[in-house]
């Protein structure tokens, strides 16, 4: 597609290029358009002239797929015109986020070009702190009173819903304060004359305002809810979470653990819009921290080297133990994290939790260290400067009690920093393995001593 509107372009055939956008979905559109901005080969800034050719109905909503950097670039190009006609068609929620993406002077620029009832929405959500439910809510839903017929409902419904959101979901207030629920469904397949009271649900589920947001969007997939009620502390309602946006923010989230498991510090930039700096700085502070603690492995190495002259056969199995422990570790941490994060796991559950990885570490233990003891007596049988056996003892005991404790380990770290308050991610791969590599050669040097009578 992208070479077939270049070739459009060049022939300046403006009329195809708009019967090919007619029948693309927005989404679609704004990924081609952004492709033309992050290749910059077209001179001219063609990106803008492709996105003045879309239908006044659609661009709003390619407006709001693209990424800040093109929104900005729109956005001065715009005259003030065009910009409020952006602005009247986009939802206020995706208003506002655009608003936290841009500089002052084109925040000044998008509120002058809003009229006073926007402003004032777009004033409201941004009060909101970053991460609660009330950031990512619209305030754009369909909302009916309880007093109203089926037929009045719709009727209401066919003047305002055009303008909404989504309309799959109703609410009925009283004084504002939320007492009922709907689907459109229940709407459309009830008696023209039934009263919205005897059709809607009171059992309602809802948030507040300032619920973080990735909990709602949990809530949201637990229930397979399309659209999350929001209310005040006096259970007014004063917006909607949808579907699109919650799986905006369980994607910014996960992006986030995945960052913080891999030890780097999150980014709201993309990967080619962060620089090598920016890069730098963001993994250097956790290197730094898992260097310095691996000097312990260090010192313990440096205070059994009586056990290396004695037996240099043990130094080849160094990297093979603190491998296996990382790995197990590794393991472990990943399924407690991501438990959490769906809720599968509750502080309450910290012993079943270890419990349960303990039988796992022995089970997992016992069978590497059968394979690894039969290995090493096979290698080492003939081996007149080592005792085989006591070898295989040595290094298959390690491996053992290395596995128990690393997949303790990293079933604990998590939990414990979540009862801290603190985010799992941060005890994941990278800490733990410091911490198992530090214990597990601890270990393995004072068997061998014992074993070996060293």
């Amino acid at each position: 597609m992208y070479e077939k509107v270049l070739d459009l372009l060049e022939e300046r055939n403006f009329k195809a290029i708009r019967e090919l956008f007619r029948d693309m979905n927005e989404a679609d559109v704004a990924a081609l358009l952004q492709r033309f901005y992050d290749d910059g080969d077209i001179e001219g800034h063609q990106h803008i002239v492709l996105f003045r050719l879309l239908n006044k109905d659609v661009a709003a909503d390619v407006f709001a797929y693209m990424d800040s950097d093109m929104q900005k670039l729109l956005i001065e190009s715009f005259t003030d015109n065009e910009l409020r006609e952006v602005i009247d068609d986009l939802y206020v929620d995706d208003t506002v986020d655009i608003i936290e993406e841009m500089p002052a002077n084109v925040v000044s620029r998008i509120l002058r070009s809003a009229d006073a009832a926007t402003r004032s929405e777009i004033n409201q959500l941004l009060k909101y702190p970053k991460d609660s439910a009330g950031s990512v809510m619209t305030t754009e839903y369909v909302y009916l009173k309880k007093d109203y017929t089926a037929r009045e409902a719709l009727e209401a419904i066919r003047h305002i819903g055009v303008v909404k959101e989504t309309v799959y979901t109703l609410y009925v207030t009283e004084s504002r304060v939320l007492i009922g629920v709907l689907s459109l469904l229940d709407l459309i397949t009830a008696d023209e004359e039934d009263k919205i009271e005897d059709i809607m649900q009171t059992n309602i589920i809802s948030v507040n305002t300032l619920e973080d947001r990735e909990i709602v969007a949990s809530q949201m997939a637990k229930y397979d809810f399309a659209a999350m009620p929001v209310v005040d502390n006096d259970n007014r309602l004063v917006g909607i979470i949808t579907y699109d946006d919650a799986m905006d923010v369980l994607q910014e989230e996960t992006t986030e653990d995945f960052s913080k498991m891999a030890a780097v510090a999150p980014s709201d930039e993309s990967y080619f819009k962060t620089s090598v700096f920016a890069h730098a700085k963001n993994r250097i502070m956790w290197l730094l921290v898992l260097m310095l603690s691996a000097t312990l492995t260090g010192a313990i190495v440096n205070k059994y080297q009586a056990a290396f002259a004695a037996v240099p056969v043990l130094v080849s199995f160094l990297s093979m133990l603190s491998g296996t422990g990382g790995n197990c570790g590794s393991q472990t941490s990943t399924l407690v994290i991501r438990g959490m994060a769906l809720g599968e796991k509750q502080m309450r559950d910290f012993f079943k939790v270890l419990f349960k990885e303990l039988r796992v570490a022995i089970v997992c233990g016992v069978i590497l260290s059968v394979v690894n003891a039969g290995r090493i007596i096979l290698v080492y049988r003939n081996n007149k400067t080592v005792d085989c056996y006591k070898l295989a003892f040595t290094v298959s005991g390690a491996i053992l009690l290395t596995v128990v404790l690393s997949k303790l380990i990293a079933a604990m770290l998590p939990m414990i920093a979540k009862k801290l308050r603190l985010d799992p991610a941060i005890m994941a791969a990278p800490l733990i393995t410091t911490i198992v590599d530090t214990c597990s050669t601890l270990m393995f040097f004072a068997l061998a001593t014992v074993v070996f009578g060293l």
